[in-house]
């Protein structure tokens, strides 16, 4: 399988403090990616980095072949990123309907599942169906992280970035949540790097793994074998089972 996203030797941060070391990932076509590890480890940054949102020190990004870092996150965009950062970002002065209608793009050549629009998410997420009408300020926390992953969909992207989408968020709409992102990805293949703090949860969805400790990456392999190996996944993390 041919991989989608190359990342090599990657060092990146803030101005001029350096969170990313010499990272180097990748992620084939329709493969989700568990990114784990315990809080500071660079996780976000990482995220934030492939969105085009740090400063790059060294290394290099491509997505389907185009240099990444070497373009804009508007770019990074239109050449097939689809981001939702931790704050979200939804407009809130407009409609759930604004909002997706606004940044909408049409389906990519060569992708076979249906293009995503605003009729798509509303079926998914029946919730935001509801709401339609209402601005980004009177919905729910949970309602607000559908948005934010509806919107991202719209845009019809080639991979998805998810940071943290079940934070603080209750049980009831973690499982609709986790529902939604396996179909996204398990069903309808769409690539996918997700950060959470639920390890079981994403990695019982996922096909591959990688933990971050201090910047640097300390583990990869498959989401299987380190679901399988809790006293692992205990050492890197520092988590329970």
């Amino acid at each position: 399988m041919a991989d989608l996203l190359q990342v090599e030797h990657v060092s990146a941060g803030y101005g001029e403090a350096v969170i990313l070391n010499d990272v180097s990932l990748s992620l084939a076509q329709g493969e989700t990616l568990a990114l784990l590890g315990r809080n500071g480890t660079g996780k976000t940054t990482l995220i934030n980095t492939l969105a085009g949102a740090t400063r790059q020190h060294a290394g290099s990004i491509s997505l389907g072949g185009v240099a990444l870092h070497k373009l804009a996150p508007h770019q990074r965009a239109a050449a097939g990123i689809g981001w939702v950062p931790q704050e979200r970002n939804i407009f809130k002065s407009l409609t759930v309907h604004e909002n997706l209608t606004a940044v909408a793009r049409p389906g990519r050549p060569g992708v076979k599942s249906a293009p995503w629009g605003p009729e798509r998410v509303y079926e998914m997420f029946p919730r935001l169906a509801e709401r339609k009408g209402n601005l980004g300020t009177q919905l729910s926390g949970g309602e607000q992280q559908m948005l934010a992953v509806g919107r991202a969909l719209v845009l019809n992207p080639t991979l998805l970035l998810l940071d943290e989408p079940l934070e603080g968020l209750a049980p009831i709409i973690v499982e609709e949540l986790l529902r939604a992102i396996a179909r996204i990805t398990r069903e309808e293949g769409l690539s996918a790097i997700i950060v959470e703090q639920h390890p079981q949860a994403i990695l019982a969805i996922s096909h591959r793994a990688v933990v971050l400790d201090h910047g640097t990456v300390v583990h990869s392999g498959t989401a299987k074998a380190l679901l399988e190996a809790p006293e692992l996944l205990d050492k890197l993390l520092g988590v329970a089972r």
